[in-house]
C-alpha cells in the first residue's frame, strides 16, 4: 500500500510539472559606451539582471569597465533585479561590458487538470486593476462580454486569449515594444508585444484570472548576431491546482503579419502559444511600473527590459528604449 501511495504521489508531481523540448544555450553580452556629457558629475546605469529558474539557467556572469562602483539591486514589489553602475566625476568615456551565459528551455504547460480549486488569496496582486484608472470600467465591460458563460479560470483565460488573437493585430510601426496604452489599444487594436499583453493582462484580470507580464529578450535564430532590438514580452496566468501557464498571443499575431499563414497554420500557432513559449528567449524581469534599487531620478519605469541611464539626474536616450544612449547587445551560441 505504501509503495502504491509513493508511486501515485510521484506520478502526480510529474503530471503537474512543465514539459520541455527545445533548448538553447549561449552568451548574451551588453556593451556600453554611454553618450553622456564628459563634464557630468554623476552618471548612473541600470541593466536587467536575469535570474535562474525552472525555465532558464544563468551562469558565468562577468562585468568589466571603468565605472567607479557597481552592485546588484533588487526591486521590492516583483523582485526585479538590476546591475547598477555609477561613474563619479567628469570622464571622457564611460564604458561597461556585462555578459552572462543563458541556458533556456522551451516551456510547455499544457497538461491542465480537469478540475480547479479556488484562486489562492496570494494571487490578489495579479488581479489588481488599479493602474487602469478611467479605463477600468470599460475593460470590465469588454471582459464580461468575452467570458459570458465561462465559469472556470482556464475557460476564461482561453476566451480572452482567443479574443486578443482574433481582434488585435501587430503594428510594425510602433516603436520598441509599445507603451501599453489601454485606451488607445481598445480602439485601434494594434501594437507590439507590450501593448498586446497589456490588453491580455487587463482583460484576464478583469475576468478574475490572475495574470502577470514577463519581459525578456529574444535569442538570435542564427548562432550569433546583434540582438539590441530583440526585446520581447509575454504573459502568464495562474491556474488553481496547476500553477503558472505561459501564453504569447503577440507571437501569434507576429506570425500572422509576417508569414501570411493559412487558417490551419494560424490555428496551429495559436494553439501552441496557449500554454507554451519557445526556447529562443531569456526572461529579464517581471511586472510593470518598476521602481529599481537604487531608484532612478526618473522614478518608476513602465517596465524593465531596456537599460536605463541618467547623467546628473537626467535620463540618457530620448525615450523608454534608450537606443541612442550608447549600447549594443549581442548573442553567441555555445
Amino acid at each position: 500500500m505504501f509503495k502504491k501511495i509513493v508511486i501515485g504521489l510521484f506520478t502526480a508531481i510529474l503530471a503537474a510539472s512543465p514539459a520541455f523540448a527545445g533548448e538553447r544555450k549561449g552568451t548574451v553580452t551588453f556593451e556600453f559606451s554611454l553618450k553622456a556629457p564628459a563634464d557630468a558629475k554623476e552618471v548612473r546605469l541600470w541593466v536587467p539582471y536575469p535570474q535562474s529558474d525552472i525555465n532558464q539557467q544563468i551562469t558565468d556572469v562577468n562585468v568589466a569597465g571603468n565605472f567607479t562602483s557597481k552592485r546588484v539591486g533588487k526591486e521590492a514589489k516583483n523582485g526585479v533585479m538590476a546591475l547598477y553602475a555609477e561613474w563619479k566625476g567628469p570622464m571622457a568615456e564611460r564604458k561597461l561590458t556585462y555578459s552572462f551565459t543563458a541556458s533556456r528551455k522551451e516551456l510547455l504547460t499544457k497538461d491542465f487538470p480537469k478540475t480547479e480549486g479556488p484562486v489562492p488569496t496570494e494571487m490578489k496582486p495579479y488581479l489588481d486593476l488599479s493602474r487602469l484608472g478611467k479605463s477600468e470600467k470599460r475593460v470590465k465591460e469588454i471582459a464580461a462580454d468575452i467570458t459570458t458563460g465561462k465559469t472556470t479560470v482556464l475557460a476564461k483565460a482561453r476566451s480572452v486569449y482567443d479574443w486578443v488573437v482574433e481582434n488585435m493585430r501587430r503594428d510594425p510601426n510602433v516603436k520598441g515594444c509599445g507603451l501599453g496604452e489601454i485606451d488607445r489599444l481598445l480602439v485601434e487594436k494594434g501594437g507590439k508585444c507590450a501593448d498586446i499583453h497589456s490588453v491580455f493582462t487587463a482583460l484576464a484580470r478583469a475576468s478574475g484570472v490572475p495574470t502577470r507580464e514577463i519581459y525578456g529578450i529574444r535569442l538570435h535564430k542564427e548562432k550569433e548576431g546583434d540582438i539590441t532590438k530583440f526585446q520581447h514580452c509575454w504573459a502568464e496566468f495562474f491556474l488553481p491546482g496547476y500553477g503558472w501557464v505561459a501564453v504569447d498571443p503577440a507571437d501569434v499575431l507576429k506570425f500572422k503579419l509576417e508569414k501570411n499563414p493559412t487558417p490551419e497554420e494560424l490555428k496551429a500557432k495559436a494553439e501552441y502559444f496557449f500554454g507554451a513559449v519557445d526556447e529562443n528567449r531569456v526572461e529579464l524581469s517581471m511586472g510593470d511600473h518598476v521602481v529599481l534599487d537604487p531608484a532612478p531620478k526618473a522614478g518608476e519605469l513602465l517596465y524593465f527590459m531596456y537599460p536605463h541611464a541618467e547623467a546628473d539626474g537626467k535620463p540618457l536616450g530620448e525615450d523608454l528604449y534608450g537606443f541612442n544612449m550608447g549600447y549594443k547587445i549581442t548573442f553567441k551560441e555555445l
